[in-house]
């Protein structure tokens, strides 16, 4: 078999064993991930990194211009490392695109609203450029190169789809009756649905992280810091582990990485004889929809949760405000 090699490209092992492959130019800042060669988009990822421009390339005060100057800031540099990762590879199709080389104070509302309407049929993505948009221009106010945000009072897209579902309390009786008191899916199970956490956060939790009856979470994604009380249930799962990197071990002995654990979940869930769909950000919802149903406020949630914004919240506590009175309106009419 013939084997060519690419300029920039390097193969890299990590401690755990596993390779990943960069390119790495010497006229760019950061190393640019590729997926295997292995992988069919592998030539076309590689091609797209090759095409990358050097800052000095990009005509100054340009919208790509203003990319980089915002990848340097403070404000990104202090993002969590997925957050950058989401938004890097948003920033840099973005400063592929037609509007990159215009001047951002040549940029009017009306303009904005054609280019996010290009992903108008995935209308997730089309907000997600325009949430970008508007931490762009905002950055481009403080750096003195616009008065106002152009983006500021554009609409989002409505998306048809509110996300993964909150389990069931039958589908969550399905798992727990499969798995036992004491295994690790069991313990995986209680720690998600009981403290409300991303996945990212259960797998680095760990003995060290319970202070009497709290567990200590720092969430990875916002950097908020909880003391989140122990529930009974999930109690009777941490009690046993006293020692250890995390109480999710992976079969070799050592903590799951977030990825890895979501695949093993899918295969817990596929084993308990449930269908797609049911995954662990559904758990996260169905916390802070129990946390609703139980009379709790969107602070009280948030204070479990760590979410930095109720308004996603607020969805689960009108939704349980609202079957209240329902019952209470029909008792009524019974009268």
């Amino acid at each position: 078999m013939t084997s060519i090699k690419l300029k920039f490209v390097r193969r890299i092992k990590d401690r755990y064993g596993k390779v990943r492959y960069y390119l790495r130019r010497p006229d760019l800042d950061k190393h640019i991930l590729l997926p295997s060669p292995k992988d069919p988009e592998f030539l076309r990822a590689y091609a797209d990194a090759m095409g990358i421009k050097k800052k000095n390339d990009f005509r100054p005060n340009s919208f790509a211009y203003l990319i980089e100057d915002w990848q340097k800031s403070a404000h990104f540099l202090s993002l969590s490392q997925g957050t950058k990762k989401a938004y890097n590879r948003l920033l840099l199709s973005m400063q592929k695109e037609d509007y990159a080389e215009h001047l951002v104070s040549d940029f009017e509302a009306r303009h904005i609203r054609r280019f996010i309407a290009r992903h108008a049929e995935t209308p997730a993505a089309a907000n997600h450029r325009l949430k970008l948009f508007r931490i762009l221009f905002d950055f481009a106010i403080k750096d003195g190169l616009r008065s106002d945000n152009p983006a500021k009072d554009i609409k989002k897209y409505k998306e048809k789809a509110e996300g993964q579902s909150p389990w069931t309390d039958e589908e969550i009786k399905v798992f727990e009756d499969y798995w036992p008191t004491g295994t690790v899916q069991r313990r995986a199970f209680a720690l998600m649905l009981y403290t409300g956490q991303r996945r990212s956060d259960i797998v680095k939790i760990s003995p060290k992280d319970r202070k009497d009856n709290l567990l200590e979470v720092t969430q990875k994604k916002t950097g908020t810091s909880l003391l989140i009380p122990i529930h009974p249930a999930l109690q009777k799962e941490l009690d046993p582990i006293k020692i250890g990197d995390a109480y999710l071990l992976s079969s070799n002995g050592i903590p799951f990485t977030a990825n890895g654990f979501y695949m093993r979940f899918k295969k817990w869930r596929e084993q308990a004889g449930l269908p797609a769909g049911l995954s662990p950000h559904g758990l996260r919802k169905t916390t802070a929809k129990k946390l609703a149903e139980a009379g709790c406020s969107t602070h009280e949630i948030a204070a479990i949760t760590g979410h930095k914004t109720l308004s996603e919240i607020e969805r689960y506590t009108k939704s349980a405000d609202q079957e209240k009175m329902a019952i209470e309106a029909i008792k009524k009419l019974k009268r």
